[in-house]
């Protein structure tokens, strides 16, 4: 099974060609939704933010009050950095054991949906990366119209992820979404293509290592017997040889 990383910059249209690809039939393992679960009430991660940034982030039910954190991290590099060591270990987690999932049901190709991918080294596990681009004034623009922000907030957030140019750089593939929505869906249909294995190569990935499983047992099931017979033997002719 192969798996693809997705990333881009924040309102640059990485949520939309995920729902493209979704509609295109490629399972989606969106982190944005899975961190929203891991910091539920109750759970680690909740508790952990609640150590490191005190009472004052949380509604009175519990949940995160999360335009009040959203103001702490966006103007505080340091305090960034620990929300996320609170979160991301969680995250990874049920994102693999989702991926695990997935390819246990035979699908030959995975979506991860990753903001961070490369800043939190998610780009590592994955066998091709790929940058949803459009430029810094439409990404601006998009921001401002999308969460009903001034310029300098929308900035600020901006400015608070990896710079995209430097996602573009290390990206495999990128998929340019400054035209329309048409564009944009001819660039996935594209990018499908491009990501989904031939059928050899599923076949070897997805039967490949429970058919290597099956083979070492079976191997171990009728060489162990003689193997520890000859070894049995071996110890009894030692120990006649040094009493002798």
């Amino acid at each position: 099974m192969k798996l693809v990383g997705l990333t881009g910059g924040i309102a640059s249209g990485k949520s939309t060609v995920s729902r493209l690809l979704h509609e295109q039939g490629i399972p989606i393992i969106d982190a944005d939704k899975i961190a929203r679960l891991v910091v539920e009430p109750g759970q680690p991660a909740n508790k952990l933010i609640r150590k490191h940034f005190g009472p004052d982030v949380f509604l009175p039910d519990g949940n995160l009050d999360r335009p009040k954190l959203g103001q702490v991290i966006f103007s505080d590099p340091a305090k960034r950095r620990l929300l996320n060591q609170c979160t991301h270990p969680a995250v990874r987690k049920e994102m693999l054991k989702q991926a695990f999932f997935h390819w246990l049901r035979g699908a030959d190709v995975v979506v991860l949906d990753v903001p961070l991918l490369f800043e939190a080294g998610m780009d590592k596990i994955v066998g091709t990366t790929v940058v949803v681009y459009c430029s810094e004034v439409l990404q601006l623009q998009r921001l401002m119209r999308r969460d009903s922000i001034d310029e300098e907030a929308a900035t600020q957030r901006i400015r608070a992820q990896m710079a995209l140019s430097d996602k573009v750089a290390r990206a495999d593939i990128v998929l340019d979404n400054s035209s329309d929505l048409v564009q944009l869906q001819t660039q996935v249909k594209n990018l499908v293509r491009r990501i989904r294995p031939s059928t050899a190569m599923w076949l070897l990935e997805y039967a490949g290592p429970p058919a290597f499983l099956f083979g070492l047992a079976i191997s171990a099931k009728l060489f162990l017997p003689r193997l520890l017979s000859y070894l049995g033997n071996w110890v009894v002719e030692r120990r006649a040889t040094i009493t002798r």
